[in-house]
């Protein structure tokens, strides 16, 4: 429910949301969202140590330790992000925006090429990833620019310039090029626009230009000649349909991914015994394919308990807008909690070849500190909205 602070309790108007005491904001937090989370990144921590045991000769826990340290910078970052109220991003949508831009320019520019991409900045021994922090800070700056125009938001005019402001970094980082990563900011746009009240109309001619574009991406425009994908992406894209096409090419990595997870039956295969994981016949265990690996492990029973606590994730990330004190806040956390679900589903889905193999990492289980500490971050701002909704007197 969002409410209108003009109607407010004078006793809550006296209370500026900006100014609360840190008691008052641990009174306030979702205990069962960061309980969730908390179970979910140790969880995933756990998963990993299994997985890339054999990864490195005489290091088993290398990339536990790189995790885990990931995890203690996420964790502060989700402090701060829960004492920094919202009404800050709003104010300074532009800035954040400015400064996202300005960051993937850079690295499009003069990032080093890792295997054909842009996508890394390297800092001493670590690689850090704007892409994945961007998911974060378009939603914050283009929810900001939808709501400063709220009376405005019927307007295709409007719509329009959102979605102009969106198409830049979505389109930087499509040029990395980081297909899966521009998927997730199209899913973020989309949530946003919802959220934020579009009509019904502008959504639904949205949606048929956007099916016309990647039905002129994938085919029409292949045939005329013009490839507007590189030809692993397009193979990516459509592989899934027809999994047996190249099985030894395209398409190995779906049918060993599939191998694998049948092969976890319900209790696991265990650490040891995952061949498909451990002899590194499935490509990209630890980050693309980390599900597969998972399943492979710990079977069934594993893989289900991960995927239920994605659901109490996503379920009180729902909570939040409901409570959200004002509309940025509605917003911005529909953004958050939509993209969150897309990546799942789709990380997922491609292992199991029911979705398109887009790179995109799985939250809080792939391997990679960018991805872990801009997913934490997320949950900081869930929690601010969260925090300042219920001192509004969201329900």
């Amino acid at each position: 429910m969002i409410v209108d602070t003009r109607q407010r309790p004078a006793a809550f108007r006296t209370r500026p949301l900006d100014t609360l005491e840190l008691r008052g904001i641990l009174r306030r937090l979702d205990w069962v969202l960061l309980l969730a989370v908390g179970l979910l990144v140790g969880y995933g921590v756990w998963a990993i140590a299994g997985i890339t045991r054999f990864d490195v000769p005489g290091e088993p826990d290398y990339f536990v330790r790189r995790q885990a340290i990931a995890v203690a910078v996420g964790v502060a970052g989700l402090v701060v992000a829960t004492i920094v109220p919202p009404s800050l991003y709003r104010r300074h949508w532009r800035l954040m925006y400015g400064g996202t831009i300005g960051v993937m320019v850079f690295v499009f520019a003069f990032a080093e090429a890792v295997r054909g991409s842009k996508r890394w900045i390297d800092i001493g021994p670590f690689q850090f990833q704007p892409s994945e922090f961007g998911k974060l800070f378009f939603v914050l700056a283009v929810a900001g620019f939808l709501v400063d125009r709220q009376d405005r938001i019927g307007e295709l005019r409007t719509v329009w310039t959102a979605i102009g402001l969106g198409a830049v970094p979505l389109g930087l980082v499509f040029l990395q090029p980081d297909l899966g990563t521009a998927l997730v900011y199209s899913a973020a746009l989309i949530a946003v626009l919802f959220v934020a009240g579009v009509r019904w109309l502008h959504l639904a001619v949205l949606t048929v230009g956007a099916a016309l574009v990647v039905t002129s991406t994938l085919w029409l425009l292949p045939t005329a000649g013009v490839q507007v994908l590189k030809p692993y992406q397009t193979a990516r894209l459509t592989g899934f349909t027809n999994p047996d096409s190249d099985p030894s090419g395209l398409t190995y990595n779906v049918d060993q991914s599939i191998t694998s997870i049948g092969a976890g039956g319900i209790s696991g295969r265990g650490v040891d015994g995952a061949s498909q994981t451990r002899l590194d016949y499935l490509p990209e265990h630890a980050t693309d394919f980390v599900f597969a690996s998972f399943a492979e492990q710990r079977g069934f029973m594993g893989a289900s308990i991960l995927l239920l606590l994605y659901l109490l994730v996503v379920w009180r990330g729902l909570r939040v807008i409901t409570v959200s004190g004002d509309l940025y806040g509605a917003v911005v956390a529909g953004g958050i909690v939509f993209a969150f679900l897309f990546q799942v589903f789709v990380n997922v889905g491609m292992t199991m070849g029911i979705a398109p193999v887009t790179g995109i990492p799985l939250p809080f289980v792939t391997v990679g500190g960018s991805s872990m500490v801009a997913n934490l971050l997320a949950v900081g701002v869930l929690q601010a909205i969260h925090v300042r909704g219920h001192l509004g007197g969201g329900r």
